[in-house]
């Protein structure tokens, strides 16, 4: 899709406090435009099918430069000439490879509708068996108790004794904390600092949001080097710059069990009588930075394996929000601003919107996270496979110990073992070929999140049925039935054909 641009020339935008001179800038756009007309050369060049979807204009090209020069002169004019050189310089290392990544990064930043809506539909997943027994087979995949520590589960609550003294360990530190992205050094103050309000010091935070990346290795690294990694957020070399993105504060979050049993105590699942023992539930949790940490902001649940919704509601955090982590929570201020008390139904009209699109409809909110954890509560017994990807994050969030627990991390582990782990995204394109978390900077949806670790489950139970049913198992009237033993010779049938197990008639 093409975006609309306004017609401009190659002339840097006014602004108040310029970090360079008028002639300085000049030179810099043009070098930029140069680089960025080279590499859109070589897409107009190739072959590639979807290269028309690619391709700039001129006017699009030179948009794209003042932007990036505008942007950078405004959010880091400390660094400006830093950043900018970077920059350029990268530009002029780039691969057509990488520069096609770098253009499909950015439609998906301005067009996150076009991603949210892919026009072609997933492919469902074929287990050959029905719901319940799907259900039947669960249990299999369950983490085992012993290894749930292992895995960062929380199994056991921390004592009266162990969170006084993160209680005093946090006064004793009087709100000094580290950035959780530049590793800055910082003061926050919960409930504010009395004599000027603030929340935290240290000032804005210049950050890389993005993780480093190593090029794949060629024949020709032996001759020229090897190379250095990029950071995924702006292709700078790792070490280049002190940050490519900024931040208004610097925000942090705690991982200590009994510093998260300070703010939130932890609850174990209750017995719950109502609900039936067979089903199982698919879970996923926002999180946003607070002064307390990193805060649930929102939280998500759906049946499995079907995927229908059980709970959706955005969550107000017990300390004053810092960053909503955006980009990567899916959950914006208007998110917040348009929500309606959980009390209320959502309103699920459609007015004020164009003709042929729907509303997005507005959230519920509830007030507190014991409010959300009771909610949740309502859908679980101790016996009910929670579903999810490495959601002992999820369960920290929400300060949950549960014992039955299936995590697509174990499921599908890393060849090279933890704590190295595959992404839900990358999980999701190489397991069910199917494309999630494509909003760009929208961020991401949980609802999307926990479908496809529910569908990459239902693979799973698939395929080890497959290998049961090779050793003889059957289903008879809602149970599960081992192969029989093999038959054995005796006196009046000393003659046994065959070596597999015997066939239980149906």
């Amino acid at each position: 899709p093409a975006k609309d641009a306004v017609q401009e020339t190659l002339n840097p935008r006014m602004l108040p406090h310029p970090p360079a001179s008028h002639t300085i800038r000049l030179a810099i756009v043009t070098k930029l435009l140069e680089q960025i007309v080279r590499l859109n050369d070589e897409v107009i060049k190739s072959q590639e099918p979807t290269k028309k979807a690619l391709e700039l204009s001129k006017q699009e090209m030179i948009s794209m430069v003042l932007d990036e020069e505008e942007t950078t002169a405004r959010d880091s004019p400390s660094v400006y000439s830093n950043v900018i050189k970077l920059r350029i310089v990268a530009l002029k290392k780039m691969k057509l490879e990488d520069w096609k990544l770098d253009r499909l990064r950015q439609i998906a930043k301005d067009f996150p509708e076009v991603n949210r809506q892919p026009s072609n539909a997933p492919s469902p997943v074929e287990t050959g068996l029905s719901v319940q027994e799907e259900l039947l087979l669960l249990p299999k995949l369950l983490i085992n108790q012993g290894s749930l520590q292992k895995f960062g589960y929380v199994s056991i609550a921390p004592s009266g004794a162990e969170i006084a003294q993160a209680k005093n360990g946090v006064e004793a530190a009087q709100g000094w904390e580290q950035c959780d992205r530049c590793r800055t050094r910082f003061q926050v103050f919960p409930g504010r600092r009395a004599e000027d309000g603030a929340l935290t010091t240290g000032g804005s935070c210049l950050y890389h949001y993005g993780k480093p990346v190593r090029p794949s290795k060629e024949r020709t690294d032996a001759i020229k080097g090897h190379k250095d990694a990029l950071y995924s957020c702006c292709n700078e070399p790792v070490g280049a710059s002190v940050g490519c993105t900024k931040a208004d504060t610097h925000v942090f979050k705690i991982s200590e069990v009994k510093r998260l049993a300070a703010v939130l105590p932890f609850e174990r699942t209750p017995p719950n009588e109502s609900i039936m023992p067979a089903r199982a539930v698919c879970f996923d949790c926002e999180m946003g930075y607070t002064v307390y940490g990193m805060e649930l902001i929102r939280l998500t649940a759906t049946t499995w394996p079907r995927g229908e919704e059980l709970m959706d509601v955005l969550v107000r955090p017990k300390g004053e929000m810092l960053d909503l982590n955006s980009r990567f929570s899916g959950v914006w201020p208007h998110h917040f601003a348009d929500a309606v008390p959980y009390e209320t139904s959502p309103d699920q009209s459609e007015e004020g919107s164009e003709a042929g699109e729907v509303a997005e409809r507005a959230i519920q909110l509830v007030d507190s996270p014991e409010m959300a954890r009771s909610l949740l509560f309502q859908f679980l017994t101790l016996e009910t496979p929670l579903i999810g990807h490495a959601i002992e994050n999820d369960l920290n969030a929400t300060r949950i110990i549960h014992p039955s627990v299936i995590d697509t991390v174990v499921l599908y582990p890393h060849p090279r073992g933890l704590p190295l782990r595959y992404g839900l995204k990358m999980l999701v394109s190489k397991h069910l070929d199917r494309n999630i978390q494509m909003g760009g900077q929208q961020g991401h949806d949980s609802k999307e999140d926990a479908r496809a670790a529910g569908d990459l489950v239902r693979l799973k139970v698939g395929q080890i049925w497959k290998v049961m049913m090779r050793e003889g198992w059957t289903i008879q009237d809602g149970k599960l039935l081992p192969p029989l033993p093999p038959p054995t010779a005796t006196p009046n049938n000393p003659k046994v054909l065959g070596s597999g197990g015997a066939r239980r008639k149906r």
